[in-house]
């Protein structure tokens, strides 16, 4: 019966001795929802934190990636803004594993982000006496509203409007819509150049690859006579790329950039002006052959292509011996790209 009693008192007793001991609350009471104090927080989430370590690389220092085979580094950079949302999902799987290892590390990309397009949200200088109003657009070939778009583009005000896509049965109609306000303009191919000030010294520049059949002609040179002076103006189509299964198909885009480059580096009027369908953005590689050469903007994103739903800006306006100010795009028109527009400060 001692025994009983003891062992009873004992039972008794044992409740409140581990209330005493201040053990721990039942589960779930008084811990952090996120429950960051727990261990380990430091060392989960390292398979984010190599991504976000690899995603900041390839924003800081896309040319890693090599473009042999399928040309992906060209393919990396024609969509680089857009590695922006591989970003965002990594800091919210960092907030979903409770990281703070994976949290730290998104800050990378998230830098590398913000210096390499964080200045395109900036604004632009203000208007000034020796700016030159630009529009660039390719009107489709099979736009069946050519009056329309002629109307659009001319009612930003430009002093000049290069046009890729000009086909003979729509050519009339531009000519008629542009008349009253672009006295002067010139066209060589499918393309064509509207101008407010005389040009003077137009003449085909060939940009055709090795491949393509004989009649494709999709550049032009001209000097534009402004108030501040010579312009060479050069409007130009680049062919058209295609993703596939083999990768990224540029070659012939990137070999008529490699001529139309030479063709800008033998000008010898100072100050020059490209516009035109390059078919890639200014980061693609493809391109270097005109961005190692020319000024680009560095405002505004204005996404041309597709028209739908913009992608990537692949209609560009380049300079040299001036500066390119913020590019935005302009209403859209009967074309599968959107007509963008862009203020020159000549030098």
């Amino acid at each position: 019966m001692a025994e009983r009693t003891n062992s009873g008192a004992a039972a008794s007793a044992a409740p409140a001795g581990r209330a005493d001991s201040g053990a721990a609350p039942a589960a779930g009471a008084g811990v952090s929802r996120w429950a960051w104090e727990r261990p380990g927080r430091w060392t989960r989430g390292r398979v984010i934190a190599g991504l976000a370590l690899l995603t900041a690389l390839l924003l800081a220092f896309p040319r890693v990636l090599p473009n042999r085979p399928g040309h992906l580094g060209s393919l990396l950079e024609a969509f680089l803004p857009w590695l922006g949302l591989m970003v965002v999902v990594l800091i919210a799987c960092a907030l979903l594993r409770r990281s703070v290892t994976a949290l730290l590390s998104v800050l990378l990309p998230v830098a590398a982000w913000a210096y390499a397009f964080g200045g395109l949200f900036l604004a632009a200088p203000e208007p000034g006496e020796r700016d030159l109003v630009v529009v660039q657009h390719n009107v489709s070939d099979v736009n069946t509203d050519p009056a329309g778009t002629a109307r659009t583009l001319a009612g930003a005000g430009p002093d000049l409007i290069a046009l890729e896509e000009l086909v003979p049965a729509a050519l009339p109609a531009y000519e008629k819509a542009l008349a009253p306000d672009f006295r002067f303009h010139e066209v060589r191919g499918t393309v064509g150049i509207w101008s407010k000030h005389p040009l003077t010294g137009t003449r085909v520049v060939d940009i055709k690859p090795k491949g393509i059949e004989e009649g494709w002609s999709r550049g032009l040179r001209t000097v534009v006579h402004t108030p501040q002076g010579e312009v060479a103006a050069y409007v130009a189509h680049l062919p058209s790329i295609r993703v596939g299964t083999s990768g990224f198909a540029s070659s012939w885009r990137d070999e008529s950039a490699h001529l139309l480059g030479r063709a800008v580096a033998a000008e010898t009027v100072g100050r020059v002006i490209v516009l035109g369908d390059l078919n890639s953005t200014v980061d693609d590689r493809g391109l270097s052959p005109l961005t190692s050469q020319l000024n680009v903007s560095e405002r505004g994103f204005a996404f041309s292509f597709p028209a739908s739903f913009p992608l990537a800006r692949i209609d560009q306006v380049l300079a040299r011996s001036a500066t390119v100010g913020r590019i935005h795009t302009l209403p859209a028109t009967g074309s599968d790209h959107l007509p963008i527009t862009a203020r020159v400060t000549l030098g």
